[in-house]
């Protein structure tokens, strides 16, 4: 079982990058972010998912912890293999896979070619409780949503910083969000926040007010 390759890049192909490793070349199949960071004759350290099937063994590298973990929760559900749970990270990096499967985006999630509209329900459907403990960045710190990029992430702390659960948070400010669009302030998404959350009331055992 191979969980790592250290070595350098030899090529770069469609869906996959060929790994020396002490003159022993390994292909490696990857997302199109993974592969953007990387050049031909550049040293590499990638995480890797070994995966035995009956027609092969295949390996499946990550540049990050957070983009492995995404890869193996999506394999849970059923219908999303090895190269669809890819397919997936190739459009929608980890932060943008949280907020799409917390605000039920199947639209985000077709984007990806093989994956029709039944299977992004499916998958919306089963990872949406399990999405909130799965670090959706490479130094995700231990609050959820709190390493979204840019007024969600903020929101989200902030929210979390209030009593409410980490999943309800991240539920919340990515459907106000996708209502308010880009240009959503950290004040505008906080408030709709609130507004979606205060009728259900913080976490038990919390003591924070909303």
């Amino acid at each position: 079982m191979i969980a790592k390759l250290a070595g350098v890049v030899d090529s770069i192909g469609d869906g996959f990058a060929v790994i020396d490793v002490g003159g022993v070349g390994y292909l490696v199949l990857c997302s199109s972010r993974t592969l953007a960071g990387l050049a031909a004759g550049a040293p590499v350290r990638l995480r890797v998912d070994t995966i035995v099937r009956e027609d092969g063994i295949y390996l499946y590298g990550f540049a990050d912890e957070a983009e492995q973990l995404w890869f193996r929760l999506l394999n849970t559900v059923q219908g999303v293999g090895g190269r669809a749970a890819l397919a997936v990270l190739s459009v929608l990096p980890p932060e943008h896979l949280a907020l799409a499967i917390a605000a039920g985006d199947r639209q985000a999630l077709t984007r990806a070619p093989g994956v029709g509209a039944r299977l992004a329900t499916r998958v919306i459907t089963e990872l949406r409780d399990k999405a909130s403990s799965i670090p959706v960045g490479a130094t995700a710190s231990p609050v959820a949503g709190s390493s979204l990029p840019g007024e969600a992430g903020d929101a989200v702390a902030a929210l979390v910083n209030l009593g409410f659960r980490p999943g309800d948070a991240l539920s919340a400010v990515a459907a106000a969000s996708r209502q308010r669009g880009e240009g959503a302030t950290v004040e505008v998404l906080i408030r709709d926040g609130l507004a979606t959350l205060a009728p259900q009331g913080v976490s038990s055992g919390s003591g924070a007010h909303a």
